[in-house]
């Protein structure tokens, strides 16, 4: 048998497994497991907002064993009461107040310090170096679906449910494949690129192929007391909206001031930190008369965190066709090895707000790296490149990896 499939003590992983190394094909629920719902543990993440609060009354509708976590993530006074947050005061109530509802056990656990160490300090240390990181990807790759994996497992569960908009279907090779949401306005795949195959047996996402609005038609149905809360934004831990607020508390001194360049070498102005500033940004650069000198709107085309400088050019020197990667995961069929010598074609996707667009994906020296059909502007460090089968709306995720500073 397959080593992988089984965990510390010897046993069989997951029914997802189970059937996989047994050859068993009947699926009597579902989540595609071969067990009544009744028999199924199902712990499901839930956040105190509307998407996984309607997961956890889809599942217990359906019969299933539900049981309830929160992962208390911060608590950063403001923030627990703003709107839009998450993972806070408020939402803690919610989504206990929604397991009530439910009659299903709730869990809260602290995860506080392990959501300092893993996202927020990487976030901070990530712009200080000139990157725009996504701690969203951080989140969903070091905590959601790491540490909660284990507690999950810890509570005998046989899935993991989350409130996220993209689907998960077997992909016909005894596995299990990631796929764009159908609401396309909704779909996370762009932040869980990161999901690795193994997390994929364990990870169910009810709402894949529900649009949101239905979803909240749902939560009404249900009488759950969140059918109408805002939905949590991006950067949860950010309570003011500054992201540099929380950088200069975290890394005193980072703000420290430089030049302002030229793509020509010319030394337009001066700057209070590289942290005030993201590639493609054009307002807020405080270089009027310089810029009318230059005879054309200046935008910032590189951050160069060692020299303490921000470069800037015109909108043409944004261009870029060639993005290079690290620490690239696969999802797709085979492996990233197995990539043809003169590239894969493919569709990517630079920005979560962006639609997938055509692009090469080549493997050079074991280094991966994309080109893309046609040149994107502001693509920036730290930000993710997610690979997809092709630009249908309902087409598989490939994978994905953080872009590196261009050459």
């Amino acid at each position: 048998m397959n080593p992988d499939l089984l965990d510390p003590t010897g046993e069989i992983r997951s029914d997802v497994a189970r059937q996989r190394a047994t050859g068993a094909a009947t699926q009597l629920n579902s989540l595609g497991l071969a067990k009544p719902p009744a028999e199924t543990r199902v712990v499901v993440a839930m956040s105190g907002g509307v998407d996984s609060s309607v997961v956890a009354a889809l599942l217990k509708r359906d019969g299933y064993d539900v049981i309830g976590v929160t992962l208390q993530l911060y608590d950063h006074g403001a923030a627990t009461h703003r709107k839009g947050a998450c993972c806070a005061g408020q939402d803690i109530h919610d989504a206990r107040d929604v397991a009530e509802r439910l009659g299903i056990p709730h869990y809260v656990l602290d995860y506080e310090s392990r959501f300092r160490d893993k996202v927020i300090d990487s976030f901070a240390r990530s712009y200080v170096a000139g990157e725009t990181p996504i701690p969203c990807v951080a989140c969903n790759q070091h905590i959601k679906f790491t540490d909660l994996f284990d507690t999950a497992r810890d509570l005998g569960a046989d899935v993991l449910a989350t409130g996220h908009y993209i689907s998960s279907h077997e992909d016909g090779e005894g596995g299990r494949a990631l796929f764009r949401a159908v609401d396309a306005d909704r779909d996370q795949s762009y932040f869980l690129f990161a999901t690795t195959r193994d997390q994929l047996d364990l990870l169910r996402f009810p709402l894949g192929d529900l649009p949101k609005p239905e979803v909240r038609q749902l939560a009404h149905e249900f009488g759950l007391t969140v059918a109408d809360k805002p939905d949590s934004q991006d950067i949860c831990f950010v309570p003011s909206g500054k992201y540099t607020d929380i950088i200069e508390r975290l890394i005193p001194g980072a703000a420290e001031p430089g030049e302002i360049v030229h793509v020509n070498g010319d030394v337009l102005g001066k700057h209070h930190g590289v942290i005030h500033f993201t590639i493609g940004q054009r307002k807020g650069l405080g270089l009027g008369a310089a810029s009318a000198a230059k005879g054309e709107p200046l935008y910032v085309v590189k951050l160069d965190s060692a020299a303490k400088r921000v470069i800037v050019g015109p909108r043409s020197a944004l261009a870029t066709r060639f993005v290079h990667l690290r620490d690239v995961n696969w999802i797709g069929p085979g492996a990233i090895e197995d990539i043809p010598a003169d590239g894969l074609e493919v569709a990517v996707r630079l920005r979560s707000t962006r639609p997938p667009g055509s692009a090469i994906l080549r493997r050079r020296d074991g280094a991966i790296e994309v080109e893309l059909a046609v040149g994107e502007d502001g693509v920036s460090p730290g930000q993710a490149c997610v690979f997809y089968e092709d630009a249908n709306p309902r087409a598989r995720v490939l994978g994905g990896g953080f872009i590196k500073p261009q050459l």
